[in-house]
């Protein structure tokens, strides 16, 4: 309910400055005052104002021109009935105020077990007091009328005060009592929604949204004011659409519809037996439903490749996982090369390499080769070689026979 002065920098003539101050009281409620008085007013200044059989305080919201043409929207006659402001509200009209104000908590709890007490069908939201604490106003709301007499006089008698019971809807309680809604934004009705229209649940289905009332309803247990926003823009762009009340007809087989792109204009659809959904303009739709009024079927539902601006595949994530999970997993042709590599190096029995030694001959010392240099050389190389290593060591070629060197 703020308001923003955007002629507050221009410069007006003197003598033609409107006299007529808006006040914004508890609840978002606005009310017009004229400036009697030609106080120099800004806006947010406390001013007590006159009130029927009292006055009450309230906060500058707008003056200046936009008042009046906020008066003519409201449709707001401009004479003698607008009431007078009195005076800029002092430290102690404000402390009277405040100690007011602290009432209204207690005073609402102690209403409502009074209707309870009288078994009265209504629902009481909240409570006003005056700044002068001589009248109360008790805002309700209640789907029935309600014959509040009794309560009237037993709340006044208790009180010392004089009772006035406002009836408000649903929307307008939530307006007062404010709250944040499910876009995580403060409701609209508390911030700058003055006018409320009715919202039907045809404006639902003309966004293709899903009629849940958990999801359409808002703070107030009605529906969403915002569902009223953007209804002319898809009133529009619905028009040239065909409408698709059962099945379409093909060789394939029996189509369904499953979406809806309103403002692309394409249609999807999937077959019975099938979980892809393909993608259809209204114009081959509409050519289609004229086949099928004649007796015809056409081969399939795509004549053309459609071509979409962004490549989106609907339900690729499952072909993908029907793909993977449909197909059986193939062994490596690398590994089965290594298994069959390492069957076939596999060593012999110890019967076939005995059977190996005693057929093969036995390395023959040349009689002029002295037996004291080859023993010094294989002490020289068992020196060399690292502690870890054995120290016999048998080798052997790929032939499996041992690695025997001959003597020179």
């Amino acid at each position: 309910m703020n308001a923003f002065d955007w002629l507050s920098n221009m410069d007006f003539p003197s003598y033609d400055t409107f006299d007529v101050v808006e006040i914004k009281f508890k609840g978002g409620r606005k009310e017009f005052f004229r400036n009697v008085h030609n106080l120099n007013l800004t806006t947010g200044d406390p001013v007590v104002v006159d009130v029927p059989n009292g006055h009450h305080i309230g906060y500058v919201s707008l003056q200046g021109e936009l008042v009046r043409l906020q008066m003519q929207r409201k449709k707001v006659k401009n004479d003698d009935e607008i009431k007078a402001i009195y005076r800029i509200a002092s430290d102690k009209d404000l402390e009277k105020w405040y100690e007011v104000q602290n009432r209204e908590l207690t005073t609402m709890y102690r209403a409502r077990e009074v209707i309870k007490e009288y078994k009265m069908n209504m629902k009481l939201s909240d409570v006003e007091f005056q700044a002068d604490n001589t009248k109360a106003t008790f805002y309700y709301s209640a789907e029935e009328r309600v014959d509040f007499r009794e309560l009237i006089k037993k709340l006044a008698g208790e009180f010392k005060i004089r009772v006035e019971m406002r009836q408000i809807s649903l929307r307008q309680e939530a307006g007062r009592l404010g709250g944040i809604g499910s876009c995580g934004r403060e409701l609209c009705c508390s911030t700058w929604l003055s006018d409320f229209k009715s919202v039907s649940t045809n404006a639902a289905r003309y966004q293709n949204l899903s009629l849940n009332p958990s999801k359409l309803s808002g703070q107030c247990g009605r529906l969403k004011c915002c569902l009223n926003y953007e209804l002319d823009t898809y009133i529009d762009a619905l028009q040239g659409i065909p409408e698709v009340n059962k099945p379409i007809q093909t060789q394939v087989g029996n189509a369904k519809l499953q979406k809806t792109d309103i403002f692309r204009r394409i249609m999807w659809f999937s077959y019975s037996d099938d979980n892809i959904w393909h993608p259809v303009s209204t114009d081959r739709v509409a050519e289609i439903l004229l086949l099928n009024e004649k007796g015809e079927k056409p081969e399939t539902l795509l004549e053309d490749v459609l071509e979409i601006e962004d490549h989106v595949n609907i339900n690729s994530d499952l072909i993908r996982l029907d793909r993977k999970f449909s197909t059986p997993k193939k062994k490596s042709k690398s590994r089965n090369k290594k298994r069959k590599s390492n069957a076939g190096a596999a060593p012999q029995n110890k019967s076939a390499q005995q059977q190996n030694n005693a057929n093969q001959p036995k390395a023959k010392r040349k009689p002029n080769q002295p037996i004291v240099e080859n023993q010094t050389k294989n002490k020289a190389e068992e020196g060399n070689r690292p502690k870890n290593k054995p120290k016999f060591k048998k080798r052997f070629k790929k032939n499996n026979k041992p690695n025997n060197k001959k003597e020179e």
